[in-house]
């Protein structure tokens, strides 16, 4: 895998294009995809095995509309630990991996511990996690904050951006 200094010298611009067009389009075909940045679609067939090979494309997936799906809680939980050791922190972020309503977890630096981005259908089920949450080992503080409305959702990093 390259880190951040070396993806510019394995990437071409048209690499750059096939990343930027499959990060919005995910189900464009190939045919499509190399019309779109005008090679052959064989060609653009072997770039982009080459670069899912190299790492750059992590997965395709769809992404659904949670509120037709009845999610209509969007949370951000912010959760504190008194655990420094590696093991019991592995322990619990395993745990917290392993919860369903958990769309996102980052660990932070600063007052919280960790950041959890989670979607629940209700009230009573936002409870339930929560307490659920609560019997975690190590964890002692936990701040929820409900998402009004969303402003901006994207998955696309700003590849082509100056």
């Amino acid at each position: 895998m390259l880190d951040g200094a070396e993806w510019n010298k394995s990437l071409d611009t048209l690499d750059l294009k096939i990343l930027e067009l499959l990060q919005k389009e995910a189900q464009l075909s190939n045919v499509e995809l190399a019309r779109r940045v005008n090679l052959s679609p064989p060609a653009t067939h072997a770039r982009v095995k080459r670069l899912e090979n190299e790492g750059f494309i992590d997965r395709q997936i769809a992404v659904l509309n949670s509120r037709k799906l009845g999610f209509d809680l969007l949370c951000f939980i912010f959760v504190s630990t008194n655990i420094h050791q590696k093991e019991q922190l592995e322990y619990l972020e395993s745990a917290m991996n392993l919860m369903p309503e958990i769309l996102e977890c980052h660990c932070l630096t600063g007052e919280y511990d960790y950041l959890l981005k989670v979607a629940n259908r209700n009230r009573e089920e936002l409870e339930k996690f929560i307490r659920k949450l609560n019997l975690l080992p190590g964890v002692n503080r936990i701040q929820t904050s409900l998402s009004l409305r969303e402003i901006k959702f994207t998955t696309a990093l700003p590849i082509n951006s100056d």
